[in-house]
């Protein structure tokens, strides 16, 4: 031993116990940590990520307040006041905030072991709302359950059900990723029966979420890139035929090649003109908060759907580009607290952040493509900001799951057990 070691080993021995047990002592590349006798200190969890989620729900319930406080005059909703979906829509954030609080308090372990039976649950409340009497049908679609106080919507439990089950699938298959029939036919067929229950509904919107968050947990988990491709083939074909087959999913693709035709203005296509006539309104800077007309019942679902149509009118080519500036800074937070996971050899709870970013992300990009008309019409809802109560439930109970991730990856860097 060096001299300098003696004298070191000497003054820490000389040292107040107090003094002694508080020494930072390096766990490897983890960073620093105290004794045992003193636990480490976690350093809470990402904030951006809190604030910005925060930002968009603040703002979308003022856009909700905004996109309905007109609906009332409209004879189908005469009987609600003024605001009615504001206090509805707060409600619902209430409730959210408070689950999405438990959920964060679960740990990952836990989310783990309840992945299979979290799945199983989605099957059956996918299956009751198709008994009649059971489901409510709204606009011609069986989607929701009534609870007296709200309708649950079981395909957006289904979402989040489908990010814990692949990512465990995946941590479980991990040995034949690289056979096809072993690693991806299992995964395949539990995807395909989610499919044909939410195509039953019909819900097809929901259903390409899902496809998409399953395939994308499979690209991520170490499928290889033929096994990918060949996945990605088989949906595209799927979801063009379920197109070429239906009379109203075709009228929609054509409607929106042309919508200001005489035959679609005013029939498939009309949603996506009123959409485009008031995002043209607002050009760069909006007409002002409140001031949009196409909300005055010309823009069906301007309030879900169709939020971002009203935000473009209102704020302008300024407010969209904040919005979407939003979303890329929420999905990028996401990924790299899974990016940060996987590196700490935390392969299931990373893949499950990373999951919640494909979800929200995929879904907002198809939510703007609609609004903006880049792509065609579909009923999905823009995440954290929309009208909707089970959407807004299961978007923070997700949310609270990353941030668990980031919770439990903080503890990991500071030498705390997880």
């Amino acid at each position: 031993m060096s001299q300098l070691s003696l004298r070191f080993t000497d003054w820490f021995k000389g040292l107040p116990k107090a003094a002694a047990d508080a020494l930072p002592v390096r766990l490897g590349a983890s960073g620093f940590s105290r004794t045992p006798s003193q636990p480490a200190r976690v350093h809470g969890f990402d904030q951006p990520l809190l604030w910005v989620t925060v930002t968009l729900l603040a703002w979308g319930l003022v856009m909700v307040y905004s996109a309905s406080i007109a609906m009332p005059d409209n004879p189908r909703f005469a009987k609600y006041e003024h605001h009615f979906f504001l206090v509805r829509h707060a409600v619902f954030l209430c409730v959210a905030f408070v689950a999405a609080l438990i959920a964060f308090q679960v740990p990952m372990r836990t989310w783990e072991r309840w992945a299979p039976w979290l799945f199983i649950v989605s099957l059956l409340l996918l299956i009751a709302v198709l008994i009649p009497g059971v489901g409510k049908v709204v606009y011609g679609a069986r989607r929701w359950l009534p609870l007296g106080v709200m309708n649950f919507q079981p395909s957006e439990m289904a979402k989040f059900a489908i990010v814990i089950y692949a990512a465990d699938y995946m941590v479980r298959k991990m040995d034949v990723k690289e056979n096809f029939l072993r690693a991806v036919w299992p995964m395949g067929a539990a995807v395909g029966v989610i499919g044909v229950l939410l195509l039953a509904e019909p819900d097809m919107g929901a259903f390409m979420v899902i496809a998409v968050i399953a395939m994308g947990i499979l690209f991520l988990g170490g499928v290889n890139a033929r096994m990918f491709f060949l996945i990605a083939t088989i949906l595209v074909g799927a979801f063009s035929m379920m197109i070429a087959f239906n009379d109203y999913r075709r009228a929609r693709i054509f409607a929106y090649l042309d919508p200001w035709s005489d035959s679609n203005a005013l029939a498939k296509g009309y949603q996506l003109t009123h959409s485009l006539i008031a995002i043209g309104r607002g050009e760069i800077f909006g007409v002002g908060l409140g001031g949009s007309i196409e909300k005055l019942s010309w823009l069906p679902e301007a309030h879900t759907d169709f939020l971002l149509a009203v935000i473009g009118e209102e704020f302008g080519l300024v407010g969209v580009v904040c919005v979407i500036g939003l979303f890329f800074w929420l999905i990028r937070r996401i990924m790299h607290i899974g990016r940060q996971a996987i590196a700490l050899d935390r392969l299931f709870a990373g893949l499950v952040a990373q999951g919640v970013g494909l979800w929200m992300g995929f879904q907002a990009f198809i939510n703007m493509g609609v609004n903006l008309g880049a792509l065609p019409t579909k009923g999905l809802t823009l995440p954290l900001m929309s009208f909707g109560g089970s959407a807004i439930l299961w978007n923070l109970v997700a949310l609270a799951v990353v941030l668990r991730v980031d919770y439990e990856n903080r503890q990991l860097m500071h030498g705390a057990r997880v």
